[in-house]
């Protein structure tokens, strides 16, 4: 049974998150996006332990209240630190220098991206949800008849001094309605609004939009085996980005499309998600 705990670091921060499965199993680091938590991975954590693997699931940088530095100071919540999170994550959860599965959505993803990029010793496998290859993003994002500026466009609001208060205004109105608006069950809402329902974790959670605007991180191709998901109503990433993935990630990428499903992956079919993921982690293991 998944258990919650205070992951210290290295940097002195203090993660809280889920745990579950045997110690010494091989790690499943799990990175969840925004505006999400750890909850995000509730129903894969039961399913990876009875399967041996030691699954660990943290609220990141700034959602933890224990890991949560200034947000006025945007060098807090750099792309090189979320990194280093991940990697430190992994050695507070006792599995210092070794190798270890990663999965990460959305915002999680971008940083899962990242940790492939600068890490691929440290990886048996990545699995990502919904977001796409930094540079896919890009050159979506540059189309000119293409409709990712479009989708991407929430973003430039998330630069906005007031995002924060707005979202949460009226019961966090516009959070339910607008970002959550993808058939995310209530329940799960209510989980992730636990986390970052409060004024000082949705500015820190906001912090990293605004201290990496564009979202298109310097990535290189990608050498660790790889499983992307990615559903085909999401909202937020179209196909071009999606697909274009293959491009950046050689020699092994796995795609698989969720016909019906939208951005919030684990929340909407946790269940094939989570299958897919034991399939993927069983092939590369570490």
């Amino acid at each position: 049974m998944a258990e919650t705990i205070n992951l210290k670091t290295r940097s002195g921060l203090a993660f809280t998150t889920d745990v579950d499965g045997p110690v010494g199993g091989p790690l499943v680091l799990m990175l969840h996006g925004f505006p999400e938590s750890r909850h995000s991975w509730r129903a894969a954590l039961p399913v990876l332990a009875a399967h041996g693997y030691r699954a660990v699931a943290p609220d990141q940088r700034g959602y933890s209240a224990g890991a949560r530095p200034d947000p006025a100071d945007l060098s807090n919540y750099a792309f090189d630190r979320l990194i280093g999170d991940a990697i430190e994550i992994a050695g507070a959860a006792g599995y210092d220098g070794k190798r270890f599965h990663l999965v990460g959505h959305d915002w999680g993803g971008q940083v899962s991206w990242g940790v492939a990029g600068a890490h691929p010793d440290r990886l048996a496998s990545l699995t990502i949800l919904s977001r796409p290859h930094p540079q896919s993003f890009r050159q979506a994002l540059l189309k000119e008849d293409g409709d990712q500026k479009h989708r991407s466009r929430h973003h430039r609001a998330f630069l906005e001094p007031e995002t924060a208060k707005l979202l949460l205004a009226d019961d966090a109105k516009r959070l339910r309605d607008g970002l959550f608006g993808q058939g995310v069950p209530s329940a799960a809402l209510e989980d992730h609004l636990s986390v970052l329902g409060t004024p000082e974790a949705l500015e820190a959670a906001l912090a990293w939009y605004r201290s990496n605007k564009g979202l298109a991180a310097d990535i290189g191709t990608i050498s660790v085996p790889t499983l992307y998901v990615w559903g085909d109503a999401d909202a937020t990433v179209g196909p071009d980005a999606a697909y274009g993935t293959a491009e950046f990630v050689k020699p092994s990428l796995a795609m698989e499309v969720l016909p019906g499903v939208g951005h919030f992956v684990m929340d909407q079919a946790p269940a094939r998600t989570t299958d897919l993921l034991l399939a993927h982690l069983a092939k590369h293991p570490v």
